[in-house]
């Protein structure tokens, strides 16, 4: 086969495949391989145990194989069997090898018929095979058995196609002779991932078993219904010859001379046969791997470099080695820190782009979530309004009071301020909850180490746990020295003097005695009503005193389009000079509504029953001097309490970064290690897991596959001879969807062959028509006329051949 390497590239693709899918990686790189294709009971168990030559597949009724088998054959004096799933056990009793097969199939699948692409990988060692790998696929069904699910015909075609689709993957499509081949499923399936057919083998068995007086010779000479790599022939064990145990290399005998002594295939008998096949399959096999060579290089190589850096930390290591324990130790505490600091702070490295985590979750809490839970503090404003009125009460005694009392307002507003804690105190907890999430996140990289990663979980959670309480006291701390000084000076305080209800432009109405209608700049607080000459409220025209005033309407004149309504006092006193109501219009119905409801919170009320108009029915009444005296109150504790919103929204995550968070990061770099050394042996902490001893066996292994595979690979010569892939055939005998035109033109071409044969040479035909026109001279000169004949359009197929008019050349001279 040219050299040694090309002999050493099967038993090298083997080790692969065992090493890759001891780690279930056997998907991330599709290694050269054979996959055996048939329909149920077509004879594809019978030629791989006359590959082996011993009985060791299960046979029986329905579907017999229900999982992938990936059967490894390797040349080699003692003859065994292992499984991959058995690790270290030499079968040699065959027998135990089929009952294997049947409990590992079983264990997976259950005992109802079911299927699984779950493969079965078994090495057969044998001085009578050569080396060979092949996948025994479940035969294809079209009617469900027993308890199988009623899709079983489409769950064994997506796992065939799974096999077959990879361009890594030959396809041995083996059909029985006794059937008719145009219906092979075998070869429809393979048409289909592989429509040159430059991986499909074909195999036709139970040669022995067709009807007297017919062969399959044209078939197997590849004459009817060809394939690239063609067909070979092969003689297997009958039902009655597997029940009576005949030995398999008699079997092979009789299949010998079967070819030899059959008229039909005497004189192909070299080429029929078990012998032959396997041969043609390692010698395929072996050409195909290394026309896929390149790419297996370039994907080993890949799978190289991504296991050079953990395989590095591992090649020298020894699980009893004290330095190496200490190292890991201080390795894995730093690089838990650095992990916990980068999940906090945030890193270009590995960004999650799925959901928030970390500290972008933290700060969300910080600048979301806290905020919100700021504004769920909801007042009952009927509850407030009554709160306020007591309080106000409360202060004055008995006595009634003229101005707007201060304790009642801070005594409202303390009992505003301690329904903060609340909102602050979950805040905490939140921050917590993410703390803890990223411990147990950062330590994810400790899990070689179980019991390391349990103390340090343990250690740094107990730590922030003390944090968090002398958080909450810090945060309670902070809501008391709210509550210990009410600062009525603060800058974005309004203050009872600055408090506005509204500001905006009226036309007073005024005889024009007395200067005449005018708009002024108005402004309304809790106390008073002015107006100035302008909005820059510089020259200021007059203020109002807002006690016993109420609201009456006024009729619109007749020739005027504002609305009207006046202020009046109810004692019968001038309200503007000598004025006893002065007149307020607007332009539009909503600018007079909006500044009537002004005047309502500012408690001047409709000379209507004000408790119809300003209140609820189940609302107490109040005087108008109350009234207003709680609506400045009502105003003056929401300014307050912005404020006091706005200072704690500052603090809470300042005091929970630096308590908390940043705690956790010191003690994490600076004390951690010391409480880890005197928690427990350090022996005991640096106990590896068995998994992740079995995973660093499993990847030395596989690093060390790769290497000597790239190693093989890089000696084999490029000049290695090998058979090249056959030429195309034709292969219009597999059925196709072809459209109405193609149809059609596929009949024009049966029917009209001969035809269309001339036409491509666009051939001349002589018609010779007498006519009295053809006689100019009477001499019997016949002229000839020309037809050519055209091939059919696309667009009518069917149509007869066109040309140019007939026409006669020009007559010759008598």
């Amino acid at each position: 086969m040219g050299n040694r390497g090309m002999e050493d590239l099967i038993p090298l693709i083997n080790k692969l495949q065992d090493a890759f899918s001891s780690i279930g990686q056997s998907c991330n790189l599709d290694l050269p391989q054979i996959a055996v294709v048939g329909g149920q009971s077509a004879g594809k168990s019978s030629v791989l145990e006359n590959f082996v030559g011993r009985d060791f597949l299960p046979r029986g009724s329905g579907i017999v194989t229900r999982r992938p088998l990936i059967l490894q054959l390797v040349n080699n004096k003692a003859e065994y069997a292992e499984f991959l799933h058995c690790k270290g056990r030499k079968f040699v009793d065959f027998d135990e090898v089929r009952q294997e097969i049947e409990a590992e199939t079983d264990r997976i699948t259950g005992s109802n018929k079911g299927i699984s692409p779950i493969p079965i990988n078994l090495r057969v060692y044998s001085p009578h095979v050569l080396n060979l790998t092949l996948i025994d696929l479940p035969g294809m069904t079209k009617v469900a058995v027993g308890d199988q699910p009623p899709d079983i015909e489409h769950q064994i075609r997506d796992m065939i196609m799974q096999f077959i689709s990879r361009e890594s993957c030959l396809i041995l499509a083996v059909t029985p002779a006794n059937t008719d081949l145009a219906n092979s499923d075998a070869l429809k399936v393979a048409k289909e991932v592989d429509p040159q057919g430059l991986r499909t083998i074909g195999v036709i068995t139970k040669l022995d078993l067709m009807d007297e007086g017919t062969d399959a010779r044209d078939i197997l000479e590849n004459k009817l219904l060809p394939l690239r790599r063609g067909y070979i022939g092969v003689v297997n064990r009958s039902q009655k010859d597997i029940d009576g145990r005949k030995d398999i290399r008699a079997a092979l005998a009789a299949e010998r001379k079967f070819f030899l002594s059959h008229p039909s295939y005497r004189h192909m008998a070299e080429r029929m046969g078990t012998p032959h096949l396997q041969k043609a399959l390692n010698q395929q096999l072996t050409n195909h791997i290394r026309d896929t060579l390149p790419g297996l290089r370039s994907k080993l190589q890949s799978q190289l470099l991504s296991l050079e850096k953990e395989v590095e930390e591992y090649k020298n290591f020894r699980p009893d080695d004290p330095t190496r324990k200490t190292k890991a130790l201080l390795q894995m505490v730093q690089q838990f820190g650095v992990d916990f600091e980068k999940c906090i702070e945030g890193s270009g490295d590995q960004v999650d782009t799925a959901e928030l985590s970390g500290g972008a979750r933290i700060n969300r809490i910080f600048h979301e979530r806290f905020p919100f839970e700021l504004v769920k503090i909801v007042f009952d404003e009927k509850e407030l309004r009554r709160e306020i009125s007591h309080a106000i009460k409360n202060v004055h005694g008995v006595r009634t009071g003229l101005f707007t009392p201060d304790l009642a307002f801070e005594t409202i507003v303390k009992k505003q301020i301690r329904k903060l804690k609340e909102p602050s105190l979950k805040c905490v907890d939140l921050v917590v909850s993410e703390l803890t999430t990223l411990v147990r996140k950062s330590a994810n990289k400790l899990g070689s180490y179980p019991r390391l990663r349990e103390e340090t979980e343990r250690i740094v959670t107990t730590y922030v746990r003390e944090r968090e309480n002398k958080t909450k006291d810090q945060v309670l701390l902070l809501i008391d020295i709210e509550l210990s000084y009410i600062n009525t000076n603060h800058e974005d305080f309004i203050g009872f003097a600055k408090y506005v209800i509204r500001k905006g432009w009226l036309t007073l109405n005024i005889s024009i005695m007395k200067g005449g209608s005018k708009e002024y700049w108005f402004i309304l607080t809790a106390e008073s009503l002015s107006w100035y000459k302008d909005e820059e409220e510089k020259e200021k025209k007059y203020m109002l005193p807002l006690d016993n005033l109420k609201l009456r309407d006024v009729e619109k004149g007749f020739m005027s389009t504002k609305h009207i309504f006046a202020i009046f006092n109810t004692e019968q006193r001038n309200v503007y000079k000598d004025l006893r109501q002065i007149e307020l219009a607007c332009d539009l119905q909503e600018d007079m509504d909006s500044w009537k409801a002004s005047f309502l919170r500012a408690g001047v009320y409709p000379e209507k029953d004000q408790s119809e108009e300003a209140a609820p029915a189940d609302t107490f009444s109040m005087d108008p001097q109350l009234e207003r005296q709680v609506e400045t109150i009502r105003n003056l504790v929401d300014s307050y309490i912005g404020i006091v919103n706005k200072t704690i929204r500052d603090l809470m995550p300042k005091t929970i970064m630096h308590l908390m968070i940043n705690g956790a990061k010191d003690f994490i770099h600076s004390e951690l290690l010391a409480y880890l050394y005197s928690s427990g042996d350090q022996n005991s902490l640096m106990e590896e897991s068995a998994d992740q001893a079995q995973r660093r066996d499993e990847m030395l292994r596989m690093y060390h596959a790769i290497k000597e595979a790239l190693s093989i690979i890089g000696d084999i010569s490029t000049s290695t001879v090998s058979t090249p892939a056959p030429p195309p055939v034709n292969d219009t005998w597999i059925p196709e969807t072809r459209s109405e035109n193609e149809q059609r033109a596929a009949v024009w071409e049966r029917v009209t062959f001969p035809l269309l044969w001339l036409s491509m040479f666009r051939m001349n035909l002589y018609l010779l028509i007498p006519s009295p026109s053809s006689f100019p001279c009477g001499c019997g000169y016949v002229s000839p006329l020309f037809l050519t004949i055209s091939p059919p359009t696309a667009e009518d197929p069917l149509a007869l051949p066109t040309g140019p008019p007939l026409s006669a050349p020009p007559s010759p001279p008598c």
